[in-house]
């Protein structure tokens, strides 16, 4: 990870700023304020004023933009595994010794947390980076740059939803694993949720996969699940990086799957011990819970399910983008 080179304070301005959009405590979480639609804290809508204000994209950039616990890890460690195939032997990996966080920083997260103004020019080439920023939120240099790549990973919200509970409640953000969900169900509906509301997050990628298909890919967490493999052939084309006919015959396609398989790499000893320090701390091992498709079921109420699909269903209208709920 890059290091800061200058630092911008907090200053009075942004703390008004901040109370002036009239912040809200969720049930589950910190503060929370509105800033042009979308919901953020404190810490994280100064990091991505930061970023906008500051980062330069290149044309070899990678983007990686997810909703918070939508396969974004999964989605890391595919990305550096395909992109560094030829600096790294699969059973050298970094990711063997290296939690996928750390090789693919966030941007508002890290990089720019506490007003830190990082020496983004000082990293390889290519840069992967990640952002759970909505597309209108990325700076005008990465939206203008028109070989830089984004890739888009969108899970359905109800997974999301009981994912994100989990997460919380393992990192202590939630005192008590017998709370009523009632409360941040209903927040989680009405968008009131870091980054939220949900489907304009899913919306603006997928409108943007639409109008500009060599420029950002849109990937669904379930077909991941479904086919890995062919998924990450797909992810190596759109980023530049076709595997060969050799490499395919040789089976790299699936050593690279299986490398980054949550089964692998919830097994290894640098994401089962240790913490990530960033906007917020978290164990390592809790980004790595069950990566089920419809566990949502062990939590959530036939009710709410089908409240959910209803609202997304109006939200999404005549999009064209459709998500599953699927039950195991």
């Amino acid at each position: 990870m890059s290091s800061s080179t200058e630092v911008e304070q907090k200053d009075d301005r942004f703390e008004e700023l901040f109370q002036r959009l009239q912040p809200k405590k969720p049930v589950a979480g910190s503060l929370l304020a509105n800033y042009q639609g979308v919901w953020f804290g404190a810490d994280l809508l100064q990091a991505t004023l930061t970023f906008q204000k500051h980062f330069k994209a290149i044309d070899s950039d990678i983007m990686l933009a997810t909703m918070p616990k939508s396969g974004t890890t999964w989605l890391k460690a595919l990305t550096f595994s395909i992109v560094n195939r030829n600096n790294h032997s699969v059973d050298e990996s970094p990711l063997l010794f290296s939690n996928p966080h750390y090789l693919v920083p966030f941007l508002e997260i890290y990089l720019y947390k506490d007003g830190n103004i990082p020496d983004i020019d000082s990293m390889p080439c290519p840069r992967i980076l990640a952002t759970h920023l909505p597309y209108q939120f990325l700076p005008s240099s990465i939206l203008d740059c028109s070989n830089c790549r984004i890739i888009y990973l969108c899970r359905n919200p109800l997974d999301v939803f009981t994912s994100v509970l989990q997460f919380l409640l393992q990192n202590g953000r939630i005192s008590s694993p017998s709370m009523s969900i009632d409360v941040p169900f209903e927040e989680f509906c009405q968008g009131i949720h870091p980054y939220g509301p949900f489907w304009d997050h899913c919306l603006g990628y997928w409108d943007a996969s639409l109008k500009n298909p060599q420029k950002v890919l849109f990937l669904k967490y379930e077909d991941l699940k479904k086919d890995i493999n062919s998924s990450v052939k797909k992810i190596a084309d759109f980023l530049g990086y076709p595997f060969s006919a050799e490499e395919e015959e040789a089976g790299l396609v699936e050593e690279i799957a299986m490398l980054c398989s949550f089964e692998n790499l919830k097994n290894l000893d640098c994401n089962k011990e240790g913490e990530i320090k960033a906007a917020f701390r978290a164990k390592h091992s809790s980004f790595f819970r069950k990566a089920e498709v419809g566990d949502w079921v062990n939590v959530l109420t036939p009710s709410m399910a089908n409240r959910l699909e209803k609202l997304f269903q109006e939200k999404l209208g005549e999009s064209g983008l459709t998500l599953e709920i699927n039950s195991k």
